[in-house]
């Protein structure tokens, strides 16, 4: 299968912030210890975000539905552009982003077992909970601003009583 690339050249793709019940989120290690990102990953053709999401989450950490509880997604694509070293330029068509549509989840239930091995590439070597903002330190610096966004938006859901505070390092990311 063929991921989907639009007409602008973003590709389609489905981030997932999963969530234990006191707010931490899980972050993975990217594979060499290439940085800490939370599970993501392209569409591929005829697949709703949806069923992306349900496919990313088990190949990624190795979870299945009756594992989590869908708790909320973005309203709209988030986008961010590659740094033009990133773009693969003998590739047709030509991917200079990403469109995504991020998903809230909770876990189920506590003894959920992770498993970063389920597929013949691993994307994660390791992983962790997280503090929620963490993320947006953590990520590479060209998906921060969409981090930023999705975090903030799923946190109304997430944290219906008010958003957690920002960390000392925030340093104005909340404008």
């Amino acid at each position: 299968m063929t991921d989907v690339i639009d007409a602008d050249g973003y590709r389609a793709n489905v981030g997932i912030v999963l969530m234990r019940g006191d707010g931490r989120v899980f972050l993975g290690r990217r594979v060499g210890g290439r940085g800490w990102q939370f599970p993501q990953g392209g569409m591929r053709e005829g697949e709703d975000p949806h069923a992306a999401l349900l496919r990313e989450l088990r190949e990624e950490i190795g979870l299945g539905p009756e594992d989590v509880a869908i708790a909320g997604s973005t309203a709209r694509w988030l986008r961010y552009r590659l740094p033009s070293k990133f773009v693969r330029r003998n590739q047709h068509p030509v991917c200079i982003g990403q469109k995504q549509r991020w998903f809230l989840l909770r876990l189920a239930h506590e003894g959920v077992q992770f498993h970063l091995d389920t597929t013949a590439e691993p994307e994660f070597d390791k992983w962790r909970w997280a503090d929620y903002w963490e993320p947006v330190r953590e990520v590479i610096h060209f998906k921060r601003r969409v981090y930023r966004c999705a975090l903030h938006e799923l946190g109304a859901v997430a944290f219906p009583g008010g958003l957690p505070a920002y960390p000392d390092w925030w340093e104005g990311e909340a404008q």
